[in-house]
């Protein structure tokens, strides 16, 4: 299992010392920090263990200014080197470093009373102790503390064993989800190009892969991975790595920025979170409080605002990575320290921010750590304190449950199916994980396996109702019509449908014979068209007036005004007497009777069988009609494949010239 052992401390406690006493290594490497004396920037390193284990080493600057760059190295800690001068005592950025330790979630740790050199015995015990109070209620809480002097040595072997021995204890499981790793050294290398590096959270990297780096979207080739300045064929989560980029000569990235897998696209501009204020913090959190969220070696300005309503102490369930923030609810206006609330944190910039993200809080002003949390939403709708059931919602999002996940992300999403990638995306794991989670879970229905959409049982049945219910109400207005169109029906429902998702839907209900489907007509299975007498009435009276004249019947209109039938009334007679095949529509307004239109067909073919064409006139003389009726009776008839028109002529389809008669065609 890959280790990162980071270190923390006031500024002159000897963190960098520490490191070149373990490491041989000075991480100081800028002119100004060996000038000044003090860590400004991140510092990287690897310790190689008796037992053959190398872990790698982030060094951070313990001044008050570096805060930022503090929390940038800070993430995916494993184990943690807490240095306190022994002369010292425990001073101002002890406390804060150890708040956001504890905030980060780093469980492992060691004391590491420096510069024992300067300090008496009983004063090297007072601060022991002191470091022990400190201590209590945070996630280093009985963390042991190892004397150690950088002079003499002393405390080495010693420390070298406590590591070995906290290392054997960290259990991590392997992370869910696509490769990230939050960049915090970008720089052009001098006949290689583009290198980042940084501390990876999860999932692999090879040479060949291809990486988006957000926010930007840029899409990079992996050239080369080094682990601890050494080539490898792949690297992994918990390691410090530094990839090559192919294709780009310039740093068109910078710390701040994700390097993940291309499948990662969606960044967030709010996310919902359990967020606690620590103790030590001077006051309390307001709602719409402006504070500096750090994520991963990210910052952005951003607002917090305070969700839950006043539980007083009521616990919060959750699994165990949610539980080193205590998980008590204060008041809707504010947080008071050492309590937690539900939050919504809307930043200014968006960022790639996945489920399980821990972050920091800060004042505006930069100036003290506030608290911190963890992302239980990424992409949630601006609430309004109050909503009905916002706060069992929030709640329920504290849960390793991925199955219980997964169906309350679909069914809170305002569309009816929803497509696998936002599921993966939410739930901060790889597709095939994600599935197999949805797959386990009854309450998750799949719309349609091709397509990867998924819905929950209550809005399927929700939906299946409305259909059902709009399908009643359209048969008990419409009982002529053979069914309701479904793009109509689609559009008349509440829940937003995509045309695709109803396709799928639609077609499980005509499996259950919910419904019954014919072209793009539903109807439910018990409807019938059945006139009533006065329906009957009506059509005797259409049929005389078509039979009238056969070959020029009257149009729509002057129907209508013979019958005094209404326009919606009459059109829905003549589909249902064309549905039965009573009538023809051969174009726009003008019906025939079946029987005239088999008389024509069958006087076509008698009479043309043995011409070459047929023109409008002809067949207009043959049938004794006029050129307004002839044409869309031919139209008919070549839309029906009894004639074929080349030009402005006809002939019968099963008609076949002789070579001779094809020859005296083209010659003339």
């Amino acid at each position: 299992m890959p280790f990162i052992i980071g270190t923390a401390g006031h500024i002159d406690h000897g963190k960098t010392s520490l490191v070149k006493a373990l490491t041989g290594e000075d991480t100081d490497r800028l002119k100004e920090e060996k000038e000044r004396g003090i860590s400004i920037e991140l510092g990287f390193a690897h310790l190689d263990l008796p037992d053959l284990t190398r872990a790698g080493v982030i060094d951070v600057p313990g001044h008050e200014r570096f805060i930022r760059t503090m929390v940038a190295g800070s993430h995916g800690v494993d184990l943690v080197l807490f240095t306190v001068a022994a002369d010292d005592g425990v001073m101002p950025q002890t406390i804060e470093h150890l708040e956001i330790l504890h905030l980060l979630g780093v469980k492992r740790g060691i004391f590491v009373l420096t510069k024992v050199d300067l300090a008496t015995p009983a004063r090297a015990s007072d601060v022991a102790s002191e470091i022990a109070r400190l201590a209590a209620g945070t996630s280093l809480d009985g963390s042991p503390v190892v004397p150690f002097s950088f002079v003499t040595g002393e405390g080495r072997g010693r420390l070298l064993a406590a590591i070995a021995e906290g290392l054997t204890h960290i259990d991590r499981r392997r992370p869910a989800g696509y490769f990230r790793v939050p960049v915090d050294r970008a720089f052009v290398l001098r006949g290689h190009g583009l290198v980042v590096t940084g501390t990876a959270l999860q999932g692999e990297v090879r040479a060949g892969d291809r990486l988006r780096c957000l926010p930007g979207n840029e899409l990079f080739r992996v050239r080369s991975v080094q682990v601890h300045g050494e080539p490898v064929d792949r690297a992994t989560w918990g390691q410090r790595i530094a990839i090559n980029l192919a294709g780009h000569e310039r740093p068109t990235i910078e710390r701040g920025h994700v390097l993940c897998d291309e499948r990662l696209t969606m960044m967030s501009d709010r996310f919902d979170a359990l967020v606690e204020v620590r103790p030590t913090a001077p006051v309390p959190v307001r709602n719409h409080q402006r504070v500096r969220v750090h994520m991963g070696t990210a910052e952005r300005l951003g607002k917090l605002v305070i969700l839950a309503t006043s539980h007083g102490n009521a616990e919060i369930p959750g699994p165990a990575e949610y539980g080193s923030i205590p998980p008590r609810l204060r008041g809707p206006d504010q947080i008071a320290p050492g309590q937690s609330a539900f939050c919504q944190v809307a930043i200014g910039e968006p960022l790639l921010a996945l489920r399980g993200d821990r972050f920091i809080v800060r004042d505006e002003t930069a100036q003290r750590t506030l608290g911190g949390g963890i992302v239980l939403n990424p992409w949630p709708d601006t609430h309004r304190r109050g909503d009905p059931g916002l706060d069992a919602r929030l709640r329920a999002l504290c849960t390793d449950d991925y199955g219980a996940l997964a169906e309350q992300f679909l069914d809170e999403r305002p569309e009816f199916a929803t497509e696998a990638a936002p599921l993966w995306h939410f739930l901060n794991l790889r597709l095939e994980d994600a599935l197999e989670h949805a797959a386990r879970r009854t309450a998750i229905r799949v719309v349609s396996p091709e397509e990867q959409l998924f819905t929950t049982e209550r809005k399927w049945a929700l939906l299946k109702a409305a259909l059902v219910d709009g399908l009643r109400d359209f048969h008990r207005a419409h009982p002529l019509e053979a069914g309701g169109d479904m793009e109509a029906l689609r559009e008349k429902l509440r829940a937003p449908v995509s045309p695709r998702a109803f396709r799928a839907f639609v077609a499980q209900l005509e499996a259950e014979r919910v419904v019954m489907r014919q072209g793009n007509l539903l109807r439910l299975p018990e409807h019938r068209v059945a006139l009533r007498s006065d329906d009957q009435a009506a059509v005797d009276r259409i049929h005389d007036l078509l039979a009238r004249s056969p070959l020029a019947p009257p149009d729509l209109r002057q129907i209508a005004a013979d019958t005094g039938l209404d326009r919606a009334r009459l059109a829905q007679l003549m589909r249902v007497l064309e549905r039965d095949r009573l009538v023809v529509r051969a174009g726009g307004d003008l019906y025939f009777l079946r029987e005239s239109i088999d008389s024509v067909v069958r006087g076509v073919r008698e009479q043309f069988s043995e011409t070459d064409e047929i023109t409008p006139a002809m067949f207009r003389d043959r049938f004794n009609t006029t050129r307004k009726y002839a044409i869309p009776l031919l139209e008919y008839l070549d839309r029906e494949g009894v004639t074929v028109r080349i030009g402005d002529t006809r002939r019968l389809r099963q008609w076949s010239k002789s070579p001779a008669a094809s020859e005296r065609s083209s010659s003339g």
